[in-house]
């Protein structure tokens, strides 16, 4: 039998004989910077995915700790963790750097607020949100139509989500599409705490998220479209974001297209 003489360098070779990405989509994949905001259902796959695909670097950001509720559908965390009610972000950056040695790991236990988002995300490429709430989202929205700074917008619940990848300028803004964010009630009624959510959902919406992620990471000027999926009964449904900017948007309705 041959020996397998494949070696640390080889890492990447796979993806990056894929023409999509290719040697210099890789190559600015190694030099990107990315702020995950959440590290729990999709921040937990969403980081794992990133981290092996080769983004240079990762900031994560989150408060919570690992709790048992946890396990049935994030990536990364154990039992131990969960016994021992430890950071996420923390648990995370260890898992991380045990996947992938070569890339930087910048963990923040704290939660993203208007007060300290542009400390965080001033040096970054990219945002991606993955958080469960709006509140959160709309903090993330006005700083990078304000910042001018592309995001990643994803939700799961249930057996449903959504991935809405936002450039401003070029592509409707969370406030175009929810100029109202929902209700309090509202909002508590449509959580995963609330009416569940299966792992199967959370894994797809955060693979979608990466792959859009790596896209606008490393390609020009790529299609935009929100993408809603339902894993349970394996519907798809695709809307076009380009050029859709409200233009009575109050962040970006006067932002050329």
């Amino acid at each position: 039998m041959d020996q397998d003489t494949t070696s640390r360098t080889d890492r990447y070779v796979r993806q990056a004989q894929w023409a999509g990405l290719g040697a210099d989509g890789q190559r600015k994949l190694s030099a990107a910077r990315v702020l995950i905001v959440g590290a729990g259902g999709l921040g937990s796959w969403l980081s794992e995915l990133l981290a092996r695909a080769g983004v240079g670097y990762l900031r994560l950001c989150d408060a919570d700790h690992v709790d048992w509720t946890n396990l049935a559908r994030q990536a990364l965390y154990t039992e131990s963790d969960a016994e021992q009610g430890v950071q996420k972000v923390q648990a995370a950056a260890e898992a991380l750097r045990q996947i992938n040695s070569e890339i930087e790991i910048d963990p923040q236990p704290e939660r993203v607020t208007k007060e300290n988002i542009a400390a965080l995300a001033d040096d970054v490429d990219l945002i991606c949100d993955a958080t469960d709430d709006w509140s959160s989202r709309r903090v993330i929205n006005t700083y990078a139509v304000a910042a001018q700074k592309p995001w990643v917008m994803a939700g799961a619940v249930q057996a449903e989500g959504q991935v809405f990848p936002i450039v401003p300028g070029r592509s409707a803004c969370l406030e175009c599409l929810m100029p109202e964010p929902p209700e309090a009630a509202e909002e508590q009624a449509r959580k995963a705490s609330t009416v569940g959510v299966i792992a199967p959902a959370v894994a797809a919406i955060a693979s979608y998220q990466a792959a859009a992620t790596m896209r606008l990471l490393t390609e020009d000027q790529p299609e935009l479209h929100l993408l809603k999926l339902d894993v349970w009964r394996g519907t798809t449904q695709r809307i076009d974001v380009m050029g859709k900017q409200d233009p009575n948007c109050t962040l970006c309705g006067h932002e050329p297209l």
